[in-house]
Order: structure tokens, then sequence, then C-alpha cells
């Protein structure tokens, strides 16, 4: 059965082996507070007349 990867591999690492990282989250989810927020710089944007 080609079609399925090598499982020995695996079975081969050890836990202990590995280094401890730190995870750090790329792109956080902004807090309901900050989307509050922007939503009402929006809205106040939005009833003020353009200016040229």
């Amino acid at each position: 059965m080609a079609d399925k990867p090598d499982v020995a591999e695996i079975k081969k690492c050890y836990k202990s082996k590995l280094k401890e990282t730190e995870r750090q989250e790329k792109s956080p989810l902004p807090s309901k507070e900050t989307i509050e927020q922007e939503k009402q710089a929006g809205e106040s944007q939005r009833n003020q007349p353009f200016q040229n």
C-alpha cells in the first residue's frame, strides 16, 4: 500500500529528545471592546459630511 505513509519513523521518535518551545499567536483576534470601538469610530465618520 504505497498511498499510506510509513509510520515506522514516527514510532522511533522520542518525546524526551524534543526541545520545548514557546508558542506565540501570530495574528490574535481583536477583543470585543476593540471591535466595539472600531464600530463606533466607523459610525462617527459616516455621520460627518465629506470635506475636501
